[in-house]
Formats: C-alpha cells, sequence, structure tokens
C-alpha cells in the first residue's frame, strides 16, 4: 500500500515539476510524471545529505520532505529538456 502512495505522490510531484519547469507541449506530461519520480528518487538521494531532510522514497510524508523531491524532479526534467532541445537541433 505504501508503495502505492508513493507512486501517486510521486506522479503528482513529477506533474507540478513539469508546470513549474514549462517543460513542453502537454503530450509530454505522462513523461514529465516518469520522470518526476525519478527525480524525486534522485533529490532525495543527493539532495538529503546537504539538507538533512526525509524524502518521499523514505516514506517521509512531511512538509519539508514534498519541496526536496519537487527540487529533485523539477532538476531533473530541466536537464531532459536541455537533452531534447539539443537532439532537436
Amino acid at each position: 500500500m505504501n508503495l502505492m502512495i508513493w507512486l501517486v505522490v510521486g506522479s503528482v510531484i513529477g506533474w507540478l515539476a513539469g508546470v513549474v519547469m514549462n517543460a513542453g507541449d502537454p503530450q509530454d506530461t505522462a513523461l514529465n510524471v516518469i520522470a518526476g519520480i525519478a527525480g524525486a528518487i534522485l533529490g532525495g538521494w543527493f539532495l538529503t545529505p546537504m539538507v538533512g531532510l526525509g524524502t518521499l522514497h523514505w516514506g517521509d510524508f512531511s512538509s519539508t520532505a514534498l519541496p526536496v523531491s519537487l527540487i529533485g524532479a523539477a532538476i531533473l526534467i530541466a536537464i531532459l529538456t536541455m537533452f531534447r532541445t539539443v537532439a532537436d537541433h
């Protein structure tokens, strides 16, 4: 059950990160959600040691864990958008 909640919250964070980053067309929403989930995981692994907070993939659904996961998702979406832009030109 915890995995289901984690995926739903991760999906919302991925969607929100795509909106915040203005990342692409509406058809890119599914890609942003997937990248957002992965970014939330990576953000937790890399940002948590720097700021000393828990993240969603640790089962920490606190008000501090959500922004850390959102930042990680936004960073990954920005990197993917940059690579997609370079590949298109």
